[in-house]
């Protein structure tokens, strides 16, 4: 690693918030979407610490905006879950009229979150908005963090999967699903259940299980880098049985037919990965077959 890299790591990050000032001080308005990584501070990347402590404004989802500690002379828009156009086309407005403002999403911005929302926004906008400075500023996503915590599951080929079908017909998840299943990949869930729909979750191991032997190791990850944060690691056919305990701040991993556990001494969890290296044929594991 390059001794100085550290060092011009915070004299960019220094550079753009001096940057960020400046354009507000000037009258002309920002916008940056930024994530807040899984929970833990440490886990918040400095440029996206920069764009916080620069904004004038703060908008987001309400949990996510509690997260952050309140600031004289910043102002923060508090919205529901669901509407996040809405939120996207507030900010924006804000932007436009000079603020200095900071999209905030949990985990990355750019995973099933804010930052597509904004560009959609910005797309069917104002055309006055696309002279606006956007910035994203990326954080750590669920899946990086919940594979960390159990070790090295993403080391292969992996996908990431939302099972919400509010914003996708449920014929095109599972229809994904089948496609990266035949294909062998490890398998990220991103909201894998809710109040209003219980049932999905237990439908796409369902699915899995057409393709996977039921010793696979299957990952349910919950509120990683929270206080109240859970990780279990159980077989596929466990996880089935267990699909109902699971809830919107649950990260479920589904293995490969190649990843693999290894166990520790005591009660410790085993340890999980997927080789990097493939040894057999798409062919040989789409029927789940070893």
């Amino acid at each position: 690693m390059d001794p100085g890299s550290s060092l011009r790591s915070a004299r960019d990050d220094g550079a753009e918030m001096e940057k960020v000032k400046e354009m507000a001080e000037a009258g002309s308005g920002s916008l940056t979407v930024v994530g807040l990584g899984p929970g833990e501070a440490h886990w918040l990347t400095p440029a996206a610490q920069a764009a916080i402590d620069a904004a004038t404004d703060l908008i987001g989802y309400g949990p996510y905006l509690d997260r952050i500690p309140e600031r004289d002379g910043q102002t923060k828009h508090a919205s529901d879950n669901r509407v996040e156009i809405d939120r996207a086309g507030h900010a924006l407005r804000l932007a436009a009229e000079g603020r200095n403002v900071a999209v905030v999403s949990g985990g990355d911005p750019g995973v099933f979150a804010m930052a597509a929302a904004v560009f959609e926004a910005l797309e069917a906008g104002d055309p006055a908005w696309l002279s606006l400075p956007i910035t994203v500023e990326p954080g750590i996503t669920a899946m990086l963090a919940s594979a960390a915590r159990a070790g090295a599951p993403l080391g292969g080929d992996f996908c990431a999967i939302s099972l919400s079908d509010n914003l996708k017909p449920w014929e095109v998840v599972t229809a994904r699903l089948e496609a990266v299943l035949k294909a062998d990949f490890v398998i990220c869930l991103y909201n894998p259940i809710s109040k209003a729909r219980p049932w999905q979750l237990r439908a796409a191991l369902e699915l899995a299980t057409r393709h996977r032997e039921a010793q696979t190791p299957v990952i349910f990850a919950r509120a990683v880098g929270r206080p109240d944060e859970n990780l279990r690691i159980l077989t596929l056919a466990e996880a089935l049985e267990a699909a109902a305990s699971a809830d919107m701040a649950t990260l479920v991993t589904i293995g490969a037919s190649s990843t693999k556990l290894i166990p520790r001494p005591g009660e410790a969890a085993p340890w999980v990965y997927t080789p990097r290296s493939v040894t057999k044929s798409p062919s040989a594991t789409s029927q789940g077959r070893t």
